[in-house]
């Protein structure tokens, strides 16, 4: 008896189990671990058949460790994952589920890539400089989420392809070029070229996306562009010279342009006494004075020297 109800207990615990699991919530479909100039996403498709409106969580981990959260209910269909603790050299996977309401799917987890290895690496950026009639190619490379181009890739190298725009078939290639900085020479003066660039790295077994075309037209033979140049500086430098002497020794040269004139005392005497202006009478040096003696009441008040008091001594006499 306790058989036959055990039995039929587990019997109907397997049919509301199997009726649970059909009818739950699927889980994401196409989910894959992809990487462009170092960066690292999880992308996925919703489930199959659901058009209800669902957020996904998603997490990521490296061989050596455990998942780490990159996404929490998120209505995207993809997650970025940004943390410090990702490195260009290495090892990742991920993994994402469904969620609606309080209903979960069940998780589902990516590839696996390696980070040098797999990442998709972008165009570099070219720009052209006209130097008679040669052309400088200038590359920047690419801006990595996760370190630098050159600090990933020590190797790296760049593929330069050139054309002359008004026949394309002719291709020329420089190849295994390590300078950002590269000189096509003996172009046809007066003539437009074309410049494209790829990336190729030693441990990235697919090269970058090429370049955007560049296309700039030689100057002629005879030209000399470097000629106004090395004058544009010397004019320069020398104005910039001459402003900083300026400031720098004003004092000096304002003192030598209008310097400050301190005449001789007598000299001074001499203008003060032909001052036609002058109001006061001045005595010359060389002015003869007389004699006279005063007397007052019976008493001499003065000897000798300049009087400027009339002789009245004679007038009572």
């Amino acid at each position: 008896m306790a058989a036959s109800v055990c039995a039929f207990i587990l019997a109907l615990y397997a049919l509301c189990g199997s009726a649970a699991g059909s009818g739950g919530l699927s889980a994401p479909t196409h989910v894959r671990l992809t990487s462009y100039n170092m960066d690292l996403v999880l992308r996925w498709d919703p489930p199959e058949g659901t058009t209800d409106v669902l957020t996904y969580t998603a997490e990521y981990r490296s061989l050596a460790t455990g998942y780490n959260n990159g996404c929490t209910n998120t209505s995207a269909l993809k997650c970025e994952f940004t943390s410090s603790s990702i490195t260009v050299h290495g090892n990742y996977t991920g993994r994402v589920r469904a969620h609606r309401g309080a209903e979960s799917s069940s998780w589902v987890e990516s590839n696996v890539i390696v980070m040098d290895r797999h990442t998709f690496i972008g165009p570099p950026d070219v720009t052209l400089h006209v130097t008679g009639t040669s052309l400088e190619v200038s590359i920047k490379d690419p801006v990595f989420k996760h370190s630098e181009l050159r600090e990933t890739y020590t190797s790296a190298t760049y593929n330069i392809t050139y054309w002359k725009s008004s026949s394309k078939e002719e291709v020329e290639t420089m190849s295994d070029m390590m300078q950002d900085r590269v000189v096509l020479s003996d172009l046809d003066p007066l003539s437009e070229y074309c410049v494209q660039v790829q990336i190729i790295t030693n441990m990235n077994p697919r090269p970058s996306e090429y370049s955007d075309v560049v296309c700039e037209r030689t100057g002629d033979v005879d030209a000399a562009p470097w000629v106004a140049a090395v004058v544009a500086f010397v004019v320069m430098a020398t104005v910039v010279a001459l402003v900083v002497t300026l400031v720098v020794y004003w004092k000096q040269i304002s003192k030598f342009l209008c310097p400050e004139v301190v005449l001789p005392p007598h000299f001074k005497e001499s203008l003060l006494l032909n001052d036609p202006n002058s109001i006061y009478p001045v005595s010359l040096p060389s002015e003869h004075c007389d004699h006279v003696s005063i007397v007052a009441d019976h008493r001499t008040e003065e000897e000798g020297g300049c009087s400027t008091q009339p002789d009245t001594s004679q007038d009572g006499g």
